[in-house]
């Protein structure tokens, strides 16, 4: 790329010498080295304007589409139109080149869209939200398709098909962007405000829905019309590929990008796995006789609501797309329209008023449907506001109606400017109308819930591995894990290590399936969301566990459950044969020892003893106990015990009341009342046990750090706890 950068200057100060020889011819050197420059220029300049416009508390496509006007007729080709012809020439062998890398850029948009698209949340605020969508659609809708009956006819491509024109330029005023109101709203810290969820969720539905509006009206522009049996074929087409799409696709999706992340071991499988779904769906929906980009937008969804999607993956489709293809169509976008048609009054007049109309009709509309679902004024206007944002999505729709004919140069030029213009307006408008709205008390403690899990280390988990045989250990470790996985309906690999012993055959399916359905019958849900998926359970079996841990290490979990027997020895160390198991396992552990504690893996609950030190790891261990944990089943104390033998000082005792109000906290989060006891003297391991023998405690849960060597070891306080106690403990390590 840098070596193309440094030549744009010789190449412009060669263009009228190279202009004489007349145009490129295909198959050429000159044709390939012009679409480098192409992509190259789009790209660098559509990178700095994105760069300037996010600087200055605008969205980065703002900046390409206005990279795009720069370098498009409306400013280089009018300044230098010998250049602009030389490098954006009209050929069309030569813009089919670029335009497939825009039309991909189209897809790829929608994908990532889809991937980002919350459906849970819009379930979860509902009514508010279906409100707002629904009036919000329509009045700019109405406005945009009655602007569309009055056009002059000389505005109209196909003036006989007034009725398509009228349609794209009615879903071009109603959609909302998104992108953009998630950005404004990020911005300002209200996504999880409850008005910030309500914006996003009808961002989200307006998408949805103007993505199936668009594949109707794309299905009415191809018959030329309202023929009533075609339209009905596509309607139903479209609403059986949503039906079998977020049922069967759903699930089939999931084991896709599961068994490719699992399987494959040449990088970025699972993002061609991801570009693959996109476009089969995508050649799906055009089969249907509607657009690919409903195809692409629904598939985006279902990679998006995949349980094993980790932000590394996502971050890897986000990077190919805004790196290249965003600048790349956006920019293209702006080379397509030509500003300098605003110099004719009648079609500036038709400019600001498509402007207005869109503005005044989603204001209007938006503002209407949130006052008629029960927000204040003062919500409504933020609502209004935030709602206005027309950006990518108009782009698109634009784009596709000027590629289907439906729509003249000028008027794909109008709205393109509308585009720029709406996207420019929303963030400072729904800044200042966030900045008006108090935090209500309600609303003010579900954030601090909220906030305790975005600290979380529970909350982080997407997928679980299980290394046990079948001793008690393993059993109550399978146990362990089966439940914590059913609150989210987290996948769950359980890795059985065969040995030739007398050790009782384990059901381990049964054992996940029976803990993942109490786990998920006792989960708390907030309003509006939905109970956990099932479990999806791997079985594998291994002779040789260290190989098979670390061939699973690969595929990405985020703890690893271990039960073995034996797990230590009579001195409190770790044995060999543990510390061989986990081998090639870099992530966090849970160690399980079963104990004393008889049919560990078939109770009900526990009586458990949590030692806290205000230490991460000790949190994590406090976590885990919390998770595994049914609310009318088990009790958790809380011990704070000190690092050391240290005397007790006014710090020491601050630092106590503020590690045992963290756990407080966090035990009302997930519906536990938590006792606490406070030993801030004398050895930790003496002091757990003397606490845990007076409450008569089942299981111990301490969370420590790995010390770094050899073996196996997580400090003195857990290998005399290991050597000591009889009864049930887990250890939770990073």
């Amino acid at each position: 790329m840098v070596p193309a950068i440094l030549c744009l200057p010789l190449y412009l100060a060669a263009a009228p010498a190279i202009a004489a020889q007349g145009a490129p011819q295909p198959g050429t050197s000159h044709v390939e080295m012009l679409f480098i420059v192409q992509i190259v220029l789009l790209i660098l300049v559509g990178r700095l304007f994105g760069e300037a416009m996010e600087r200055l508390g605008q969205p980065a496509v703002v900046g390409q589409l206005l990279a795009g006007l720069i370098l498009g007729p409306s400013l280089f080709g009018w300044l230098w139109p010998q250049a602009h012809a030389l490098i954006f020439p009209a050929i069309a062998e030569q813009k089919s080149m670029i335009n497939a890398v825009s039309q991909l850029g189209i897809l790829l948009l929608l994908l990532l869209t889809g991937m980002e698209t919350d459906l849970n949340l819009a379930r979860k605020v509902g009514s508010k939200s279906i409100a707002i969508t629904v009036a919000g659609v329509a009045v700019p809708f109405a406005c945009g398709f009655m602007l569309g009956q009055f056009l002059p006819i000389a505005m109209l491509p196909h003036p006989e098909h007034r009725l398509v024109a009228s349609l794209f330029l009615g879903t071009a005023l109603s959609i909302s962007s998104i992108k953009i109101v998630a950005m404004v709203i990020r911005e300002m810290h209200f996504t999880r405000r409850n008005l910030g969820q309500i914006i996003i969720a009808s961002a989200i539905m307006e998408d949805t829905a103007g993505w199936i509006i668009i594949a109707v009206i794309l299905g009415i522009a191809t018959a030329g019309g309202i023929a009533f049996a075609s339209l009905a074929k596509t309607i139903i087409g479209v609403a059986l590929f949503l039906g079998v799409s977020f049922t069967i696709g759903r699930v089939l999706v999931f084991r896709l990008i599961r068994w490719v992340n699992d399987t494959f071991k040449s990088e970025y499988a699972v993002v061609s796995a991801i570009v693959v779904v996109m476009g089969l769906m995508a050649v799906i929906t055009d089969l249907l006789g509607v657009h690919t980009v409903l195809g692409a937008f629904v598939a985006g969804v279902l990679v998006g609501q995949s349980p094993i999607l980790t932000e590394q993956i996502e971050q890897q489709v986000r990077g190919l797309i805004v790196a290249l293809f965003a600048p790349v169509f956006f920019g293209l976008s702006g080379l397509s329209a030509d500003l300098t048609i605003l110099k004719d009054p009648t079609l500036a007049a038709l400019t600001f008023g498509l402007v207005m109309l869109a503005s005044v009709g989603k204001f209007v509309g938006a503002f209407a449907g949130a006052r008629i679902s029960g927000l204040s004024s003062r919500e409504g206007l933020a609502v209004g506001c935030g709602m206005n944002a027309r950006g990518a999505t108009e782009v698109i729709v634009a784009t596709i109606g000027l590629s289907m004919g439906a729509l003249t140069q000028n008027l794909f030029t109008m709205i393109v400017t509308m585009a720029i213009l709406t996207t420019m307006a929303m963030p400072p408008m729904l800044r200042w109308a966030l900045a008006r709205l108090p935090v209500e008390k309600e609303e003010e403690q579900r954030l601090a819930k909220e906030d305790l899990d975005s600290k979380g280390f529970v909350s982080q988990f997407e997928r679980l591995l299980v290394s046990v045989d079948g001793s008690s250990n393993g059993a109550f470790a399978t146990h362990i894990a089966g439940f914590v996985a059913g609150q989210r309906g987290m996948p769950l690999t359980v890795l059985e290590l065969k040995k030739n012993t007398d050790q009782s055959a384990v059901d381990f399916e049964r054992v996940v399936k029976t803990a993942a359905r109490n786990a998920s019958e006792s989960a708390e849900t907030e309003k509006g969301e939905d109970k956990p998926r099932k479990v999806d359970i791997t079985l594998l079996e291994t002779e040789t566990p260290q190989d098979a841990v670390s061939d699973e290490a690969r595929k990405g979990y985020d703890l690893m459950f271990v039960g073995l027997d034996p797990m230590h020895d009579s001195k409190g160390a770790f044995s060999n044969h543990l510390s061989g198991a986990i081998t090639g396992f870099d992530g966090p552990l849970a160690l399980v020892m079963a104990g004393t504690l008889s049919n560990a893996a078939e109770r009900p609950g526990y009586n458990m003893l949590v030692p806290v030190n205000g230490t991460e790891a000790s949190r994590r261990g406090f976590e885990l106990a919390l998770a595994m944990a049914a609310s009318e089943h088990s009790t958790i104390t809380a011990l704070y015990v000190a690092d050391r033998a240290t005397p007790t000082t006014r710090s020491t005792h601050s630092a106590q009341k503020a590690v045992l109000a963290d756990v407080i906290a966090l035990g009302q989060r997930y519906g536990h009342t938590i006792r606490t006891a406070v030993r801030p003297e004398g050895a930790p391991d003496a002091a757990i046990l003397e606490e845990a023998a007076k409450l008569k405690a089942d299981l111990i849960v301490v969370g420590a750090s790995r010390r770094v060597g050899e073996t196996l070891y997580f400090g003195k306080t857990v290998s005399a706890l290991l050597e000591h106690w009889k009864g049930a403990m887990l250890v939770v390590g990073a």
